[in-house]
């Protein structure tokens, strides 16, 4: 029997899973169109390459659907922390803790960064590995980028970067899986932030926050230092408002610049004592019995940049903190 030409089942191939699955193919919508000529042109790619990944690029409702409505902005504080702070999730924190103890205890020498808050960020973001996402990144970073205007540019940028990250990397990208955006491994990485943070942490000559929690813990740690996170600071502080008229700005998520004496002035005190020259968001969270507040020092500004919400970054450090003590206790 004569054998087909590679060319030609290929083709029949691609045709079979666009039929198959009911997806049309991406290959000439035009924005496709426009990042493969710039890959070929910028980054030397080959252009059928490019198409036969595009090929097989599928568009999903259900991603859209999914960044549509992110927990971040439709649940308030009381709701949001229950998500994450389970004592399923605090128990597999302490046991992460203690199976990389040394890796942790690395990462803080080399990075300054606190272990337990490097710990409550991959508990946070994949429940130490277990839930590191189903979708094909080649299908979120389309669809958003291609079919979802509002965030568009972004994910275009994004789908750039994968496709440099998976030729660095000699991956598949048709194989590669993550969250409904894109985001990749123990740390949920962007492509963006997988080729500018992530780092080879155990020396094994290669990048591998997919697969490689060591490597994960160093990334993780690598990413808060170079958005500034101070060694040896405190991340936030419980507060009180006394004054039942404020003209205080919560939750806003930019460097702090008040100090705790000038939020003081305007009625909001820490609970704690603090020194009255450090600087602070104020926050007001919707808890179970109404109205939280706290003080987000510099380096809870300097979780938000992992994910741009305060109520993210409360409960990175909430977790932080409750595993930190359990695993005190533990050790006691």
């Amino acid at each position: 029997m004569k054998k087909r030409p590679l060319y030609l089942v290929l083709l029949i191939a691609l045709m079979v899973a666009g039929v198959s699955t009911g997806h049309a193919s991406y290959t000439e919508h035009p924005l496709t169109r426009d990042l493969i000529d710039r890959m070929v042109n910028k980054y030397d790619f080959e252009r059928d390459e490019l198409e036969q990944v595009f090929a097989r690029a599928e568009r999903k409702q259900s991603i859209i659907d999914a960044i549509s409505r992110p927990a971040e902005k439709v649940k308030p504080w009381k709701d949001y922390r229950k998500i994450f702070l389970g004592e399923k999730r605090i128990d597999l924190g302490v046991a992460f803790w203690r199976r990389y103890r040394d890796d942790l205890n690395r990462a803080e020498k080399t990075f300054g960064v606190d272990p337990a808050v490097v710990v409550a960020v991959i508990g946070v973001e994949t429940y130490y590995g277990r839930n590191k996402g189903g979708f094909r990144v080649i299908d979120a970073l389309s669809t958003l980028a291609f079919d979802y205007p509002p965030r568009s540019p972004f994910f275009t940028r994004e789908l750039e970067n994968f496709l440099l990250l998976a030729r660095e990397q000699s991956r598949d990208p048709l194989a590669l899986t993550g969250s409904y955006a894109g985001a990749m491994g123990y740390g949920q990485f962007m492509p963006s932030s997988y080729r500018h943070y992530a780092v080879d942490f155990d020396d094994d000559g290669a990048v591998d926050i997919w697969d490689n929690p060591v490597d994960a813990i160093g990334s993780v740690a690598n990413y808060l230092l170079r958005h500034r996170w101070r060694a040896g600071e405190p991340v936030a502080a419980p507060a009180r408002l006394e004054r039942s008229k404020s003209t205080l700005t919560f939750n806003e998520l930019q460097w702090p610049e008040s100090t705790l004496a000038q939020l003081g002035e305007q009625g909001l005190l820490p609970e704690t004592k603090q020194n009255p020259q450090r600087v602070a968001i104020p926050l007001r969270l919707e808890g179970k019995d109404g109205d939280e507040y706290w003080l987000g020092f510099p380096n809870f500004y300097v979780i938000t940049r992992y994910n741009h919400s305060h109520l993210y970054a409360m409960a990175v450090y909430q977790l932080s903190e409750r595993i930190r003590e359990r695993l005190g206790h533990e050790a006691n």
